[in-house]
């Protein structure tokens, strides 16, 4: 099943470069392909943007350039015999 929210990501990748010339370190709250607005921090980009949008609706992300504001690696220190 795909994520309902895969469409804002998908825009969020797509324009990047530009996010990251205008907002960049910022968090992001993007709903129906549209910046609703822009924040210092994640959770005020929630509380904010929950205001309006209902929680789940709507897409929070850093602006970052690169992959690492949406990439994250775990490493596990289990070994099997």
């Amino acid at each position: 099943m795909e994520s309902p929210l895969k469409k804002e990501f998908d825009f969020y990748l797509a324009n990047q470069s530009e996010m990251v010339s205008k907002y960049n370190g910022k968090y992001i709250a993007i709903k129906g392909q549209k910046v609703l607005g822009a924040y210092d921090t994640q959770i005020a980009a929630i509380f904010e943007t929950q205001q309006a949008h209902e929680l789940g609706t709507f897409l929070v992300q850093k602006v970052e350039p690169g992959t690492s504001a949406y990439s994250q690696t775990f490493h596990s220190r289990v070994a099997f015999n």
